[in-house]
């Protein structure tokens, strides 16, 4: 009866991790309770939900060039055009750039995603149900690792026993078919998670989701730059028409 024991060692180990992963996901989705706060989208706001901080410098570029205050070469160099920044965005942007008015957009990137001004909107958001805490992010994240080795050790406690030499009076098919339980577990949780968790555990709570689909509702049909910079935002810089401003961000 040794392989009742490794059954049992499979469902704990089963059990725990999936237990775990639900009770991230339920933090990861309740967020903060002041959902009515926010009840439109800045643009920022709306790159950080989609993409995280790189996707907020990268729609601050975007915009800055559009306006033809910052120049993007296609070499992937940024040139600072005006250097008076109209929000604190823009003037971690200029900053990140540094004095001489001139860099790789590459580093740009990098460094305007750490500002103080990105971390504002981010806390801002948290404040608000919309955006995920990085802790719930990190938990999260850890739980589906925890039920994917969950499932790798109760497959090989499975297969343990069935390799077990000591004689039993259980039929091998039968053994495979107790173990297939725990396995099946794991498994689907891993299936739930992937279409539940997935969308959200990133950035955007579900009801920063929410607010994404309606923002992106609202801006079809139009063509202003608003729309095309919400575009940026929401796609990331695959969305940018302009061949040369999309070669800037793509250059290495």
């Amino acid at each position: 009866m040794l392989w009742v024991l490794f059954l049992l060692a499979a469902w704990a180990v089963a059990g725990t991790a999936c237990t775990r992963l639900c009770l991230a996901a339920v933090r990861g989705a309740g967020g903060g309770t002041n959902t009515g706060r926010i009840h439109e989208l800045t643009l920022y706001e709306a790159a950080f939900l989609s993409g995280g901080p790189r996707r907020v410098a990268d729609v601050t570029l975007v915009a800055m060039a559009r306006q033809r205050r910052l120049l993007l070469a296609h070499t992937g160099w940024a040139t600072v055009v005006d250097p008076r920044g109209r929000d604190e965005m823009e003037r971690s942007v200029i900053g990140a750039i540094g004095p001489e008015g001139q860099s790789r957009i590459a580093p740009v990137r990098t460094t305007a995603a750490t500002a103080d001004a990105v971390h504002a909107i981010a806390d801002r958001l948290v404040r608000a149900g919309l955006a995920v805490p990085d802790s719930a992010r990190t938990t999260v994240a850890a739980a589906v690792r925890q039920v994917r080795s969950a499932a790798v050790a109760v497959l090989a406690l499975g297969v343990a026993a069935l390799l077990t030499p000591a004689p039993t009076d259980m039929p091998r098919h039968l053994i495979a078919l107790w173990f297939a339980l725990p396995l099946t577990l794991t498994l689907s949780s891993l299936a739930v998670a992937r279409i539940e968790i997935h969308p959200y555990s990133r950035w955007a709570s579900p009801a920063g989701q929410r607010l994404l689909d309606a923002l992106t509702r609202n801006a079809d049909g139009t063509a202003d730059d608003r729309t095309y910079l919400t575009s940026v935002a929401v796609r990331g810089v695959s969305a940018i028409g302009e061949p040369d401003l999309r070669a800037a961000f793509t250059h290495r």
